[in-house]
C-alpha cells in the first residue's frame, strides 16, 4: 500500500468509507481559467505512481488521469474565468471554485481533504498533493484538462505558444503580451506582469 493510500485511510472510520480530495491548477498562470478538481476514488485503488502532478512529466500525467478516471465513485472539473478571477482575486477564486465544485457532487463521504485552503467541512493540509492519494489524483486530473484547455487556446491564438507554456509568463510569453498585447477575456488583467506590460513606468532619466 502507497503512503498516499495509507494517509488517506486515516479518515475512513470503515474501509468502505469515501473520500474528497480537492485541488486547483492554474492559480499563477497569466492566462486561461482556473480548474479545480473535486474527486472521490473508488476506496480499493491505490497506485504508488501517483503524485503531485507539478512533479510528473505530461506524459506520465496523462496516464494516470486515464487511470484515475477508471478507478472513480464521481469527480467534478470547476472552471473559474480570467475575468472572474479579475473580479475577486486568484484567492477568492479558488474558494469559490472549490466549494461549487463540491456542492456539485451527489455522492455521501466521509471526509474532504484538501490542498491547503480554508474550505469549511475539510482538512487543509500545505503540500497535501504530496500527501494524499485523493489530492494528488484531484491535482493529476485538473492538470491534464487544463493543459488540454490552453492546447486548444494555441491553435486560436499560436503567437502566445500556449502549447508550450500553458498560460504561464514564460519569457515567449512575456514577450508576446509585449508585442500583441493581452486579450480581454482570456489574460488577467489584474495580475502584476501583465499590469506593468499595461501601465509601463515612465523613467525620467
Amino acid at each position: 500500500m502507497s503512503q498516499k493510500k495509507q494517509f488517506d485511510d486515516n479518515f475512513r472510520h470503515t474501509s468502505s468509507d469515501l473520500i474528497v480530495g480537492v485541488d486547483e491548477v492554474g492559480r499563477g498562470s497569466l492566462a486561461g481559467p482556473l480548474f479545480v478538481c473535486a474527486i472521490i476514488l473508488d476506496p480499493n485503488f491505490d497506485h504508488e505512481d501517483i503524485d503531485d502532478s507539478k512533479k510528473l512529466s505530461k506524459k506520465k500525467r496523462e496516464e494516470l488521469n486515464e487511470i484515475i478516471l477508471k478507478n472513480v465513485i464521481e469527480y467534478r472539473l470547476v472552471e473559474i474565468s480570467p475575468k472572474r478571477i479579475d473580479e475577486i482575486n486568484i484567492y477568492n477564486a479558488t474558494l469559490e471554485g472549490m466549494n461549487l465544485a463540491l456542492s456539485q457532487l451527489k455522492s455521501k463521504y466521509a471526509q474532504i481533504l484538501i490542498d491547503y485552503m480554508p474550505i469549511k467541512g475539510a482538512m487543509s493540509f500545505a503540500h497535501g498533493d504530496a500527501k494524499s492519494l485523493s489530492i494528488a489524483s484531484a491535482s493529476i486530473v485538473a492538470k491534464v484538462a487544463r493543459d488540454k484547455y490552453m492546447y486548444e487556446l494555441d491553435k486560436k491564438y499560436p503567437q502566445y505558444h500556449f502549447k508550450d507554456n500553458v498560460g504561464y509568463g514564460t519569457k515567449a510569453h512575456l514577450d508576446a503580451l509585449i508585442n500583441f498585447g493581452p486579450i480581454e477575456g482570456l489574460h488577467r488583467f489584474s495580475y502584476k506582469p501583465i499590469q506593468e506590460i499595461i501601465n509601463p513606468k515612465i523613467s525620467l532619466f
